[in-house]
C-alpha cells in the first residue's frame, strides 16, 4: 500500500513539474516575443522621428528658397520640386509601414508556429 501511495505521489509530482515547466517555457517565449516587438517599435519610432525631421527640413527649405525667388516661374519650379520630393517621401513611408508591419506579423506568426495556440493568453 505504501508503494502505491509513493508511486501516486511521484506521478503527481512529475505531472506538476511537467506542467510548471510547460508554463514556464510559454512565459519565457511570450516575454521574448514582447521584447522583440518592443525593440521593433522603438526602432520604428526613431525612424519616424528622423522622417519627420526630414519633412520639416523640406518645407523650411522651400520657405527659404521662396524668399530668395524673384519670379513666379522660379517659385512654381520650387513648388514642383518640393512636391515631387514629398511624393517620393510618401512612397518611402508606405514601403516603411509595409515592411515594419510585415516584420511584426512574421514574429507573431513564428511564435504561433512554435506552439502557441491562437486561443492561449
Amino acid at each position: 500500500m505504501v508503494d502505491k501511495t509513493n508511486e501516486a505521489v511521484t506521478a503527481v509530482e512529475r505531472a506538476q513539474n511537467s506542467a510548471f515547466k510547460f508554463g514556464n517555457e510559454r512565459t519565457e517565449a511570450m516575454l521574448r516575443l514582447q521584447k522583440e516587438l518592443l525593440e521593433m517599435y522603438d526602432q520604428a519610432s526613431r525612424d519616424w522621428l528622423t522622417r519627420l525631421k526630414s519633412e520639416t527640413e523640406l518645407w523650411s527649405g522651400l520657405t527659404t528658397k521662396l524668399a530668395e525667388t524673384r519670379s513666379i516661374p522660379d517659385a512654381i519650379k520650387l513648388y514642383q520640386d518640393c512636391i515631387l520630393q514629398r511624393v517620393e517621401m510618401a512612397k518611402a513611408d508606405a514601403q516603411r509601414v509595409s515592411d515594419e508591419w510585415g516584420g511584426v506579423m512574421q514574429k507573431i506568426n513564428r511564435s504561433l508556429a512554435n506552439g502557441w495556440s491562437a486561443g492561449s493568453t
